[in-house]
């Protein structure tokens, strides 16, 4: 390890490293998955590995737990792939930079990918250590969890015996997870025209929000920059004739958007009102959203005078009329689950092309007719306006069960490790293990992992203290399992 060297549990981190090491990107982990492949080949192990690229890997009880139930050890091999402005980094074949300050480790300019490199790393480490106790396992590692849990939904789970599973896709190490929203990806594209416009150029820009995961976070009252950029043209119109020429914001539909970006044209007259605008709305939202994402800058570049393709002044009103009236944030709260979120959606992705306005949300919720109705208002409002709509990667909810032996066993380890009540709770974030409740009947799951902070993002960061906790939290619960 060069980064990473003798930090305690050292395979668990030796695994985590080279995983970092390897591009993984989603929808770009044909190379990680050969590595998986590798680990089972050298060490005897029976796999599989389907056309999507998911593996499963099995191994032996250790003596004494020949008959103990098997266990399922679940997580994802993807990454979300964010970088700061300016970076250079290609996520396509760089391996990530680590480093290690205190008690947490992250990478240089870019996501870490703890989430949920740190999953795939636990399970290395217990299959690559002979001396540690457990019953029959199978590790299931999944792609492109990130783009709407596509991997788990496309696994053949008829190989596994496992009724017990541990899904380790989580980052509240005091916090064990029982149940979660299902989701989908809910995709509008409306087609638009263009003009040819000769005047003065300018770049907005909405930038330094917080960001974050749209469903883990979406609660801490953070801004979006798409809908903001949607608010700023709206208002702007009151002030400025403008027309738009390039439009865009967000890299996941699956994180909500620190950045948002357009080109406008404007005579040059109008230019200190432009200028005015900006200031003041930066001014406003920093006042509407103190405590909580006070860093809102809009910025103004003048760009000189030029020839673009600006949209016709019918589109303009379509793509305003779009970003107004999108349903984004929480929408519902739990009746039931104090403090839960139940229903929300994210705007994502927004990009102005050519042709089309192009735009993905993430919709959540627990209660499957909220994930209905929220997707039907999309649908609703981008057939409205002439566009075309479509739902990805749909996957349902894992809803809480009453009885859990599961469930009492990991309690009570907790309790015998660390003197302290675990939090037992549902999250309003898409987790495979809806997808393997529904693959698996009468499966027995439980979501878990050690604290992992500003996920998503470039700010990401793991607790070493907390992952070592965690390591031997997860030796004990398996040891237990007889």
């Amino acid at each position: 390890m060069a980064k990473l060297e003798g930090i305690e549990p050292v395979k668990v981190f030796r695994f985590f490293e080279e995983l970092a090491g390897i591009p993984h990107g989603s929808g770009n982990t044909k190379e990680i998955s050969d590595y998986l492949v590798r680990f089972a080949k050298a060490r005897g192990l029976r796999y599989i590995q389907d056309s999507n690229n998911n593996v499963i890997i099995f191994q032996e009880g250790t003596p004494g737990y020949e008959n103990a139930p098997v266990v399922i050890l679940q997580g994802h091999m993807d990454m979300v792939c964010e970088k700061k402005p300016g970076s250079l980094h290609d996520f396509t074949k760089d391996g990530l930079k680590l480093q290690a300050e205190g008690d947490f480790i992250s990478a240089k300019d870019t996501t870490l990918g703890a989430d949920d490199g740190i999953a795939v790393a636990y399970a290395l480490a217990v299959l690559d250590d002979d001396k540690l106790p457990h019953p029959p396992l199978e590790v299931v590692v999944t792609v492109d969890e990130e783009i709407g849990l596509l991997g788990a939904g496309s696994l053949d789970a008829s190989p596994l015996k496992g009724k017990l599973l541990l899904n380790l896709d989580s980052e509240e190490e005091s916090c064990l997870w029982v149940g979660c929203a299902g989701g989908l990806t809910a995709v509008s594209r409306i087609p638009v025209r263009y003009i040819e416009e000769a005047n003065h150029r300018y770049g907005v820009k909405i930038h330094g929000l917080c960001g974050g995961h749209s469903g883990a976070e979406i609660d801490k009252i953070r801004a979006n920059a798409v809908i903001l950029m949607g608010r700023f043209l709206f208002e702007l119109r009151e002030h400025v004739g403008y027309l738009l020429s390039e439009l865009k914001g967000g890299q996941k539909d699956n994180a909500i958007p620190r950045e948002a970006s357009a080109l406008l044209m404007l005579s040059e007259e109008e230019e200190e009102r432009l200028f005015e605008a900006a200031a003041g709305f930066q001014e406003a939202l920093r006042k509407e959203y103190a405590g909580t994402d006070e860093g809102i800058t809009v910025t103004v570049e003048r760009l000189g005078m030029g020839t673009e393709p600006a949209l016709h002044p019918g589109s303009l009103e379509k793509v305003i009329f779009y970003l107004m009236h999108i349903p984004n944030g929480i929408l519902k709260m739990s009746g039931t689950i104090p403090g839960l979120v139940e229903s929300s959606t994210n705007l994502g992705i927004l990009e102005l092309t050519p042709n089309e306005l192009r735009a993905s949300s993430s919709v959540r919720s627990s209660v499957k007719s909220g994930k209905t109705a929220i997707a039907e208002r999309i649908q609703y409002l981008t057939e409205f306006l002439g566009g075309d709509y479509e739902a990805e990667g749909e996957y349902p909810a894992w809803e809480y069960r009453q009885d859990s032996p599961l469930r009492e066993l990991m309690v009570q380890v907790y309790k015998d490790l660390f003197q302290k009540e675990p939090q037992v709770k549902a999250v309003h974030a898409g987790l495979e293990c809806g997808l393997f409740f529904e693959k698996i009947p009468g499966l027995d799951c439980i979501s878990f992992g050690p604290d992992i902070f500003d996920i998503h993002t470039t700010e990401e960061h793991l607790s070493i203290s907390s992952t070592k906790r965690v390591w031997e939290y997860l030796c004990t619960v398996l040891e237990r399992i007889r």
